[in-house]
């Protein structure tokens, strides 16, 4: 079994009170998860890669609704190419949306990484 295309779902906002450093942290542990993916034989990818720097540019560019045309539903968009959802950390609206979108889509959810099957 070839490895599996996985979307890593965590908090990026939720529970940081808008401090950058915390949400850094909340990257940081998508992050870490994704590698750990990575080093199991599967292809990780978190929303986050995609959305930030079109939201960067699209906010440069003048565009006030650049966060919330791109952010949530570009990671629903990458997901519909993937195998699955990874869910990890705490409380997270936009984790759970990734969550509620995969199980529409018939893609496979796991809520640890020791579910994640390996390739």
């Amino acid at each position: 079994m070839a490895g599996l295309m996985i979307l890593v779902a965590g908090p990026y906002r939720s529970g940081t009170d808008g401090d950058l450093a915390r949400i850094q942290a909340n990257v940081d542990a998508m992050t870490a998860t994704s590698l750990e993916l990575w080093r199991r034989g599967h292809l990780p990818v978190m929303g986050e890669w995609f959305a930030l720097p079109l939201i960067e540019a699209a906010t440069a560019a003048g565009d006030p609704d650049a966060d919330a045309a791109i952010f949530h539903p570009i990671a629903e968009r990458l997901l519909e190419r993937c195998d699955g959802c990874l869910r990890i950390g705490g409380a997270s609206a936009g984790a759970d949306r990734m969550v509620e979108t995969a199980r529409r889509l018939s893609k496979a959810v796991w809520l640890g990484i020791d579910e994640v099957p390996a390739p």
